[in-house]
């Protein structure tokens, strides 16, 4: 089992610690009940950089029962403790766990400027604000912790959360570059610079690691992670390329908005994503400018409850206004609101903002998730119902996955069932839907194989009482490796989709199940895409719900 590195197909991952603890813990706790329980062998790779998951390796080994699913930052804690003492063993825990976390959803070495969405649900903005987040807490412990432990601390702790935020900075930076230099926008000439700032950056971090100590440790992250195009390692760091775009001497207006790649004045409308009175979007537009010299302009918005912030400037590269709405005056229906933008020169440009407040439901009566934007997001755990089978029960795994957590059956030794009978343990999921029609439901699930070669690994899915659908996500006889697709699929993007279609003959409350069929099995999230689902790594973040009770059986 390789719970640290990889060398081959679809991309070899060397440099950093990118297994998250609970995905180590899911994976040896399935191999134990299944009889693997004499020996464990771990292909560790460079011992330095892969200090915790393989201490973790050893000690859940050594004492299995100690360590359930629930105790996983436990033993974080008491590790940081140990190493750097108590005052920071919580925050030193976190940012571990959270660098692990964010690395394991797409390890660095696969990263590109096309991973994280700029357009789709301010994907890259959430993705760097959690880095950041990262960052500023290694920061602040650094900045007060005995310098006794700087060293170290730097190792084990700054260098990989540092290190990770600015190779995820630097390719989201890339992408903005391209995007601004193909919309025209000045400013595309600063994130060229700051790319390339960002590069200069990740060699200097690890020249700093190889001084510490008078170079202790020297060499140790000359691994090459940035610029891979295959399997195999570059040689050297290569720099993504970047654009840069001539400047006209003038002032040059130009408006760019939330969820869309265009620039205006164009032919086509500027429509910006729906706000809703259940999630409360902000949304925003962007005045920027496509010549050096700076110019005024205002903003007003037609409608009494859009607000706008700001609602005049100067702009010298670009400015963002921020859209939302007053839900306290604002009309019931979908409404469609114009907002003008007025450059002191050039043409004015309208953008159009649609506000949503139905009638038929209030954010308070609400009893479940929502409908919005065209689709309903939900993290697993968050279930309305939870009915066990015969054997077993839906169970979490706390911070396993992407984004929260994962759902997993236990026992995990349970047999299979079909989901004709209620033996089968079940996930149910309250959501209130608006469209009507054939919905999407795309389940997304961990990326494991099925351990034993005479049984696939399947999961049923079903809307309301209809009979469900058993998806097989890894049938017998399945080959791992190179050549095939779907794992190198998998294996990138450390989940598996699958995709089922129901139909939906009204408006109003639906349940979604989720059914065991197969143990092993770990469900991350699920959206119900009703036709707004738009492109991006981790799908959209959650919609609102206000779930008013929880039924948990016990078997």
């Amino acid at each position: 089992m390789t719970i640290s590195y990889y060398v081959g197909g679809p991309r070899s991952y060397k440099w950093l610690n990118t297994i998250h603890l609970p995905r180590v813990w899911e994976q040896l706790y399935l191999a134990y009940r299944y009889g693997i329980n004499r020996i464990w062998i771990v292909n560790v790779g460079d011992i330095k950089p892969m200090e915790v998951p393989l201490e973790f390796f050893m000690r859940f080994a050594w004492d299995l029962d100690r360590w359930p699913k629930e105790k996983i930052q436990t033993f974080m804690e008491e590790w940081a403790a140990r190493e750097f003492g108590p005052r920071f063993a919580k925050e030193i825990a976190w940012i571990v766990s959270r660098y692990a976390k964010f690395n394991a959803r797409r390890k660095p070495e696969l990263l590109s400027p096309e991973t994280y969405s700029i357009i789709h649900y301010r994907e890259a903005e959430r993705v760097l604000e959690e880095w950041n987040q990262v960052v500023e807490l290694a920061e602040k412990v650094y900045a007060q912790l005995d310098p006794e432990y700087h060293d170290a601390y730097y190792q084990l702790v700054y260098y990989p959360a540092k290190a990770s935020a600015v190779v995820n900075e630097l390719y989201i930076s890339v992408a903005l570059n391209r995007l601004y230099a193909r919309q025209g926008r000045t400013v595309a000439n600063q994130l060229a610079d700051n790319a390339e700032r960002l590069f200069k950056l990740d060699a200097e971090l690890v020249d700093r690691y190889h001084r510490l100590g008078g170079g202790k440790w020297n060499h140790m992250m000359k691994q090459t992670h940035i610029g891979y195009r295959s399997w195999q390692q570059p040689p050297v760091n290569v720099m993504p390329s970047v654009m840069r775009i001539a400047v006209p001497d003038k002032p040059i207006p130009a408006v760019a908005i939330e969820g869309s790649e265009l620039a205006w004045p164009t032919n086509q409308a500027a429509i910006l994503p729906v706000i809703d009175v259940f999630n409360k979007q902000t949304r925003y537009i962007e005045v920027f400018n496509r010549g050096s010299v700076p110019f005024r302009f205002t903003v007003t918005s037609e409608a009494p409850y859009v607000r706008l912030t700001p609602t005049d400037g100067i702009v010298t590269n670009q400015v963002r206004i921020r859209v939302d709405v007053d839900w306290d005056i604002a009309p019931y229906g979908r409404q469609t609101n114009r907002i003008i933008v007025k450059p002191e020169v050039g043409e004015a440009i309208t953008v159009f903002a649609e506000t949503f407040k139905p009638r038929e439901i209030t954010p308070e009566d609400l009893d479940g998730f929502i409908e919005s934007e065209g689709v309903v997001s939900i993290e697993a755990a968050h279930y309305t119902a939870n009915v066990p089978g015969k054997e077993g029960m839906w169970q979490e795994i706390p911070d396993f996955g992407h984004t929260l957590s994962g759902m997993c059956v236990f026992p995990v030794t349970v047999s299979s069932v079909m989901p004709t009978s209620e033996d089968s343990p079940r996930l149910e999921y309250r959501i209130y839907l608006f469209t009507t029609g054939q919905v999407q439901v795309v389940t997304i699930i961990a990326p494991t194989l099925n351990f034993l070669p005479d049984r696939p690994l399947r999961l049923a899915v079903s809307m309301n009482d209809e009979k469900p659908q058993v998806i097989t996500a890894v049938p017998v006889g399945y080959r791992a490796g190179e050549g095939n697709r779907d794992w190198e699929e998998a294996v990138r993007n450390n989940y598996r989709k699958l995709t089922t279609y129901h139909t939906i003959q009204k408006p109003g409350y639906h349940t979604l199940k989720i059914w065991m069929v197969d143990p092993g099995v770990v469900v991350q999230k699920i959206i119900v895409n009703t036709g707004g689902l738009k492109p991006s790594y981790l799908g959209p973040p959650e919609s609102w719900f206000n779930i008013k009770s929880r039924n948990i059986r016990k078997s």
